[in-house]
């Protein structure tokens, strides 16, 4: 199959590498077609066991007991692995329980892979299972050890052989040539091939058994963001539990960075995947509303909903993703900069506030201090936080342009809110004629910020102002 290869298979006690352990290993070395070692051994996990682990496997807790730990196995096996491709069923669950062990050790393993799951959707693609049990219903293959290291080894050469037999030695060679010369991290139960992924902008979504992403990303290059993906997936649990998962992937491409991140932020909040944290829907936005008066109790109130509009953005501060969020911030501000809770709304009653009783107010509560002089400090304290007003006179554009493949987006923006993002001058027209009101969008509205701070046309993205309507 290859020329040299180490056709190897762990138990464990659970399916985390991150934080089970590994309580036996089996490995074979082949080179040349030949097996030239073999070697098993159980291995003691420092942890228990459970008795779910110990009827699949039949390796119990007194079994290990006396067994050496992995430090003590891993020069041996390192021996083994020398020059050679590292073969295994689903290879990212053994190799990510190997670098997580060896990490352990401060040792990096370095060590090409194989997967035989993926191997046989090459070689067999009319079957739809290509697990060890539906290999050996298939193959009409069987083993006394299944679900012991040395046992489910076996078994996977003895498939080897009977495919060699069935397909050629050469079809066998060159399928695991191509699949090595590809990515043996990509989880085997996946579908799409990686390689028609362009490694330009655009956005992915990751899709299992049902038809809502389980996770939507961004990147400039997106066949790379995505392969980094499956390569943390023995290190990071998140990204391990994905690449369980994964059946299929589908991606839209953009003109630029800017698009992508557009469009990211557009479909978390539509399709709200399971595994993105950040860009969910937000149905609890708010602000603070400064009043006009340095004598209004309390000078500060609550903005929320249909009132947090764009137009009233020289008034605001915040936003902010809940309430609790606001009045923790405020509380912040408050302490740092010695203001009086009473005046801010936070502390009910009259006379001397607490903070003035242990020295952290000064005293605009009891008149011993202005509340002009009051209300100057909470504006300049407020300063960083202050909602910027649109700063133009309408609609605009930012168009962003890809030279490697003639892509041009325009996006097209209002008072802080993406409108759309359009690609001809009918779609443009539209999207300066409509007057379709758009809910405003805390995520847009700190990415455009930051976009306009920059100069009106940096790298491949030009600012456009459009004559009103």
């Amino acid at each position: 199959m290859l020329p040299c290869y180490v056709l190897l298979d762990l138990e464990t006690t659970g399916g985390n590498p991150v934080h089970d352990r590994i309580t036996e290993v089996a490995a074979v070395r082949i080179e040349g077609g030949q097996e030239v070692a073999r070697w098993s051994t159980l291995v003691n996990p420092g942890t228990s066991i459970s008795s779910f682990i110990q009827n699949l496997t039949g390796i119990s807790n007194a079994m290990v007991a006396d067994a050496p730990g992995f430090d003590e196995v891993a020069p041996h096996l390192l021996a083994l692995l020398e020059d050679a491709v590292l073969v295994a069923h689903n290879v990212r669950f053994d190799h990510g329980f190997l670098l997580n062990e060896f990490n352990r050790l401060g040792v990096a393993l370095r060590v090409k892979t194989l997967c035989t799951v993926r191997l046989s959707r090459q070689l067999y693609p009319q079957h739809r299972g290509h697990g060890l049990d539906a290999i050996m219903e298939r193959h009409g293959l069987k083993t006394s050890a299944r679900h012991r290291a040395m046992g489910d080894v076996d078994v996977v050469l003895d498939w080897l052989a009977m495919a060699s037999r069935e397909l050629g030695a050469d079809q066998i060679s060159n399928h695991a040539l191509t699949l090595l010369q590809g990515s043996a991290a990509l989880p085997p139960q996946l579908e799409t091939p990686v390689g028609g992924i362009p490694e330009s902008a655009g956005v992915y979504l990751f899709f299992g058994e049902g038809p809502l992403p389980l996770y939507i990303g961004k990147s400039v290059k997106m066949r790379s963001r995505v392969m980094s993906h499956f390569q943390a997936a023995g290190r990071v649990a998140r990204e391990m539990r994905i690449a369980q998962e994964i059946r299929r992937i589908e991606w839209i491409e953009t003109a630029g960075e800017l698009g992508a991140l557009l469009l990211e932020a557009r479909l978390v909040k539509e399709k709200q995947p399971i595994y993105n944290r950040q860009l969910r829907r937000e149905n609890a936005l708010c602000a603070w509303r400064l009043s006009d008066n340095p004598q209004a109790r309390p000078l500060l109130s609550l903005v929320r909903g249909d009132e947090l509009q764009p137009h009233q953005f020289g008034r605001l501060y915040g936003v902010y993703r809940s309430k609790r969020q606001a009045l923790d911030s405020l509380r912040e501000l408050a302490d740092a900069h010695a203001l009086c809770p009473q005046a801010l709304g936070l502390e009910s009653g009259t006379g001397r506030c607490f903070a003035h009783q242990i020295g952290r107010c000064k005293g605009v509560c009891c008149t011993e201090e202005k509340p002009e002089l009051h209300y100057l400090r909470l504006q300049l304290a407020l300063g960083q936080q202050k909602l910027q007003v649109w700063p133009h006179p309408g609609k605009i554009g930012l168009r962003e342009h890809d030279p490697h493949n003639g892509r041009t987006d325009i996006h097209v923006f209002d008072q802080w809110c993406h409108l759309a993002t359009v690609h001809d001058d009918a779609e443009l027209e539209e999207a300066l004629t409509s007057a379709s009101a758009v809910a405003f969008d805390l995520d847009t509205y700190r990415l455009l910020v930051k976009h306009l701070m920059l100069p009106a046309k940096s790298g491949n993205t030009e600012l456009i102002r459009f004559a009103p309507v």
